[in-house]
């Protein structure tokens, strides 16, 4: 026993001696020159506590912008017109070109004004009325035929309202025609209005140019 504690002793002693003189020791591994790596050293700037800020919130996201409800495009009519005046109508508005937006609506209408000129006596008479107002440039009227007190009249057009038969009346004096006469007469006649669809602001417009130039005409919404 007392061999081997001399033995361990001895040990201890040359480990230690080997381990202090001979052994190589681990580096901790660092940067040589750390000062040399600095990255614009001169921009840095050290700032007390009480003078840091907190970083700015950021900016609510900006909501959609909306366009806004679109107005429905709307459908006005414009007439009332004999089935003798609606091709002329009609033709007012093609330089609109509608294409399928237009369209038409066929009634029958109480129309109790009447401008006309008296029964002619005869056929012949009233062939040679009619030609005296074609040279006057009238061309809107045709020659009663049927039997009764009427027949050879000229009928120069129907309306719904005194106002309107008086307009039609003081365009044809203008026109050099001096035996036109309004009168009251209770008549039912088929009429013609043109539907106009899909029409906005621009367009309703000049529909209503148009409307403006044709005495007696109306130009209103759809029903």
């Amino acid at each position: 026993m007392r061999v081997l504690f001399l033995f361990l002793v001895l040990a201890n002693v040359a480990f230690f001696a080997w381990s202090r003189h001979y052994a190589p020791h681990d580096k901790p591994a660092g940067d040589a020159n750390p000062l040399a790596r600095q990255v614009d050293p001169e921009k840095l700037k050290i700032v007390p506590p009480g003078e840091l800020r907190a970083p700015p919130a950021p900016k609510p996201a900006a909501a959609p912008v909306s366009a806004g409800p679109v107005a429905p495009a709307a459908c006005f009519e414009w007439g009332s017109f004999t089935l003798t005046d609606y091709p002329r109508a009609h033709k007012a508005l093609e330089p609109l070109a509608l294409g399928n937006r237009l369209g038409a609506r066929r009634t029958e209408e109480l129309a109790p004004w009447w401008v006309h000129m008296p029964p002619q006596g005869s056929r012949q008479a009233a062939l040679r009325k009619s030609a005296e107002l074609k040279a006057l440039g009238v061309e809107d009227y045709f020659i009663v035929g049927d039997e009764g007190e009427w027949r050879w009249a000229l009928s120069l057009g129907v309306y719904r309202t005194e106002e309107a038969a008086q307009a039609r009346l003081a365009a044809l004096r203008a026109q050099g025609v001096r035996t036109a006469l309004v009168e009251r007469r209770e008549t039912v006649v088929p009429k013609v209005w043109l539907q106009v669809k899909g029409v906005d602001a621009a367009l309703e417009a000049r529909l209503m140019d148009i409307a403006r130039e044709v005495e007696g005409s109306e130009l209103r919404s759809c029903p």
